[in-house]
């Protein structure tokens, strides 16, 4: 079987791992304090702020700008459902917005057209590691003095005009196992604001900077040391990583190019992507995909139900109609694009989709 991800764990990070428990000091000590510089400065961003995973991140990024009861923040409502659910943590509204057609991100037009008196923030998310259009929003963030906030679990390294996501203000990311690196789970916030930094490590620490001296409400949101040596190790590597999954990624475009019924990934022009997913629009996705499966090559639909559908936000009465969310949510494939993919994976990969598609588009 040829999985969809495959995390890129070697003897270095077994080695730091042991190195940390041989030492004693497991949570939050000199190693998350390294992390949180090595981090920041790769993004960069003035200050890292370490926690315990990627949605804990996009919590206390809301909390931490004072977003709450009253507010309304636009987000993407095709993504994972923590993005708007870390909206409904701090007592705001998720306020949906529909994507383009083409990189699955958030439509700036569509943002516009749901900014209200109560609207405080942009959640921007950078779907599958292709950078959002980050101009766009930032023009509308100044000009109704919203702030904005970038959801970048999938962007590890990708940039716009060659600035890192994560440079443009106060960003979140995830180091989930599938991620283009990984901490096996944790989460890191960036900003360039001191004063975003001091409340988000007052946040993710109970309210304390002093030990028993709590100064208000938190939580405990932190990141262990052993987290933190896996990712110094694994942000040593993550360029280079990226670079494969991007050579990966031209190898199967060129390969499925002109086959009737199937979209490769769109890269807009100044955009870095870093292809977290490899996604394509196919007709008969659901056909093509147990086709693939027969064949022992991993997919992954990502997302099949977009956010304002859930259950539990239709519960909440959401109605939204947002028609490229939806359609996206029924056409989107993810093939594998990871790094340790070898050639003839690669090329697997393509002659079965390709043999499949026009099947599946002939029948």
């Amino acid at each position: 079987m040829i999985p969809i991800a495959r995390p890129q764990i070697g003897e270095r990070e077994k080695a730091a791992v042991l190195e940390v428990l041989d030492s004693g000091q497991l949570a939050q000590g000199p190693r998350v304090r390294a992390f949180e510089e090595h981090f920041s400065g790769w993004v960069g961003a003035d200050f890292g702020v370490a926690v315990s995973n990627g949605t804990a991140s996009l919590h206390v990024a809301l909390l931490a700008h004072g977003i709450g009861p009253g507010h309304e923040v636009i987000t993407s409502p095709f993504t994972f459902v923590a993005s708007a659910n870390s909206i409904l943590f701090v007592g705001a509204t998720p306020v949906f917005a529909d994507i383009g057609a083409d990189t699955f991100n958030l439509d700036p037009d569509s943002v516009a057209a749901h900014i209200t008196e109560r609207t405080r923030a942009i959640l921007a998310v950078h779907l599958f590691g292709h950078p959002c259009d980050m101009e766009g929003l930032a023009e509308l963030a100044r000009a109704h003095d919203l702030v904005l906030i970038e959801d970048a679990c999938q962007a590890h390294g990708a940039q716009l005009d060659g600035l890192p996501m994560g440079s443009w203000g106060t960003a979140c990311y995830s180091f989930y196992p599938t991620k283009n690196m990984t901490t096996a789970e944790g989460g890191m916030l960036t900003t360039n604001d001191p004063e975003i930094a001091d409340r988000a490590r007052l946040l993710r620490e109970h309210g304390s900077r002093e030990r028993y001296l709590h100064e208000s409400l938190g939580y405990n949101l932190r990141m262990t040391d052993l987290q933190a040596a896996i990712g110094l190790i694994q942000l040593e590597s993550v360029d280079a990583w990226n670079e494969q999954r991007r050579r990966n990624a031209d190898r199967l475009t060129a390969g499925l190019a002109g086959i009737p019924g199937l979209t490769t990934p769109t890269v807009r022009p100044r955009a870095k992507h870093v292809f977290h997913q490899y996604t394509i629009r196919v007709q008969a996705r659901d056909d093509v995909r147990e086709a693939l499966t027969q064949e022992g090559i991993g997919t992954g639909i990502y997302y099949p139900i977009p956010v304002h559908q859930q259950p539990f936000y239709t519960g909440l009465g959401y109605r939204d109609k947002l028609p490229e969310a939806e359609r996206a949510s029924r056409e989107v494939l993810s093939l594998p694009v990871h790094p340790s993919l070898t050639a003839d994976e690669l090329d697997q990969i393509i002659a079965a989709l390709s043999r499949i598609t026009l099947q599946a588009v002939s029948a």
